[in-house]
């Protein structure tokens, strides 16, 4: 039986380490933190001036939003962290309270485990849609049996980590703790370097021993 053509290689590929794709490395630890820490910091910096603490935010998400056009990054992940940090800054200037950054913050936290779980539902685990294009897969993980399983175990985890933030920041919001919320950010970005070691954790333990892993999605043959 003949072997099949080898596939042409994709400049869209990204061939680093699943890891370090989803935890950004320093950046990604920048890009995740800044905005809202800075937030934080001006609101106490200038006496409790929400004017400032906004401006200061919104500044932070655009000057962050211009350096990954730099990078030459697609314009949908520019857009969604610029997105998430207006919204928030907006939402406590329409509030006319601080407070009124994180709340908003974790609405989206438990619409994200929401979509997190209908996508699991509907066969579309989002962690597949995610990782599948990167690692250069696009959907055809979805007609390897093996990979659909681990995709969907390791969303169940995404799923559950959106909660736990939310289930952090509620009772920081109703003592009025911003100085602790403010801190949040670094426990976060500590609790997504775990799910993402924990996420692929999973997925090697859930793809059988002689899978070629997520790169190579094994779709069986038609009948």
């Amino acid at each position: 039986m003949s072997q099949p053509a080898p596939e042409e290689p994709n400049p869209e590929v990204d061939d680093r380490h699943p890891l370090r794709v989803l935890l950004g490395g320093p950046w990604g630890a920048v890009e995740s933190m800044a905005p809202t820490v800075l937030f934080v910091l001006a609101y106490f910096a200038s006496g409790s001036s929400l004017a400032v603490a906004v401006g200061v935010a919104l500044a932070a998400a655009i000057v962050l939003a211009g350096i990954k056009l730099a990078r030459r990054e697609k314009p949908v992940r520019v857009l969604s962290g610029l997105l998430g940090v207006a919204v928030a800054a907006l939402f406590a200037a329409y509030q006319d309270d601080p407070l009124g950054f994180f709340e908003i913050r974790v609405l989206a936290n438990i619409l994200s485990a929401l979509a997190f779980a209908g996508s699991i539902l509907i066969k579309r685990p989002l962690m597949g849609v995610i990782i599948g294009p990167v690692m250069g897969t696009g959907m055809r993980w979805r007609q390897d049996p093996d990979l659909l399983k681990a995709y969907s175990r390791v969303t169940w985890l995404w799923a559950i980590l959106s909660l736990v933030r939310a289930a952090i920041q509620i009772p920081l919001i109703q003592a009025g703790q911003l100085a602790w919320l403010g801190a949040t950010p670094f426990l976060f970005y500590g609790l997504v370097a775990i799910t993402i070691a924990a996420s692929w954790w999973i997925i090697k333990r859930t793809l059988p021993a002689d899978h070629p892993g997520i790169r190579q999605p094994r779709i069986p043959a038609s009948t």
